[in-house]
């Protein structure tokens, strides 16, 4: 099971804060451990909503470009990590153990699987 854990922008995060040399090692040593375990696939920092932009489609699927910043800072995201774990309390134990300080949010959503879509080959 492949499961996307989002680390969700925070005040600071958004502000552009770089994280300090002993949060980064902190962080470090957590992507080291989970690379040793074999979990992890994929994971990276976000720059802020200021230096992004959104493409908006419109009913009838015509683009419109947004730069950012954008307002609603805890729906946007500061980093992300791909794991692939046995199951989904698996990837959760995995998200608790995220090094950090203060209040913040994790969400992690599982990938869709080919037998999620077994259906399909049935209709045929």
């Amino acid at each position: 099971m492949r499961c996307l854990i989002i680390g969700k922008a925070t005040a600071d995060t958004e502000a552009g804060i770089m994280p300090t040399k002993d949060e980064m090692e902190e962080m470090g040593a957590y992507m080291a451990e989970m690379q040793k375990a074999g979990v992890l696939l994929d994971g990276a920092g976000l720059k802020p909503s200021s230096q992004a932009a959104r493409v908006v489609f419109d009913d009838a699927g015509t683009p419109t470009v947004i730069d950012g910043p954008f307002a609603e800072t805890k729906e946007l995201i500061a980093g992300f990590v791909v794991v692939e774990v046995k199951s989904l309390e698996e990837a959760i134990d995995w998200a608790k153990r995220a090094p950090g300080k203060g209040a913040r949010v994790s969400e992690i959503r599982p990938y869709f699987e080919p037998e999620d879509f077994a259906y399909l080959a049935e209709q045929k």
